[in-house]
């Protein structure tokens, strides 16, 4: 990876959004975020490529990540693609998008960190830490433990996601998160460049 992968990490919501999701990455950037991810599980795929065949216009200085979607990732030539238990697995992946892309691994647990970062994966995101209601098929809190441990066996980055806060943001950060993600606090603060702001400043 060219880029590190710290500091905030950026997720679009289309539900939560309160303009669009060109003005929330707009907004992300000029917060320095580093990493972006386009999620939009609900679209048409011709929307979808359309949606982040615009983002990768927009995304200049930043990692730009597809949420599940390899060929969509691959249409937009974005720096890589991210993906879920349910999704294909990340073996195949690497397979599908090269060497030089980006893959990240959402996991629930110290053995799914593991065979994620032995078939390839460039970045683990436990998740969720806490209760979360931005992913409806989100399951049970793992917590604070599960992502200490997971830091300790992995040699890859580390992203925490669900339930975050800007108040459990410092202990998740102590816990060893090398980036947190927290959609909801975010995307529906006023100023969404102040909000990420403050959770970047953490990270200093």
């Amino acid at each position: 990876m060219n880029k590190k992968i710290s500091g905030y990490y950026f997720i679009t919501d289309a539900n939560l959004t309160q303009k669009s999701v060109f003005d929330d990455v707009v907004c992300a950037l000029n917060a320095g975020v580093g990493i972006i991810q386009y999620r939009e599980k609900n679209r048409p795929t011709r929307m979808m490529y359309e949606e982040a065949n615009r983002l990768r216009k927009i995304i200049r200085n930043a990692l730009f990540i597809i949420n599940d979607r390899v060929d969509i990732c691959l249409a937009v030539d974005a720096d890589g693609v991210h993906v879920g238990s349910e999704d294909l697995p990340v073996s195949i992946v690497r397979k599908i998008i090269g060497q030089q892309k980006i893959i990240g691994a959402t996991v629930h647990s110290v053995e799914e960190a593991i065979e994620a970062e032995k078939n390839s994966a460039d970045y683990v995101a436990v998740s969720p830490i806490y209760f979360t209601g931005t992913k409806p098929d989100a399951r049970l809190p793992v917590g604070i433990r599960v992502l200490s441990d997971v830091k300790r066996v992995v040699s890859v980055p580390v992203v925490a996601i669900g339930g975050i806060t800007i108040e459990n943001a410092p202990d998740i950060i102590k816990a060893g998160a090398d980036a947190v993600c927290a959609i909801s606090a975010v995307l529906c603060a006023d100023n969404i460049s102040a909000e990420i702001e403050k959770f970047q400043k953490l990270f200093i």
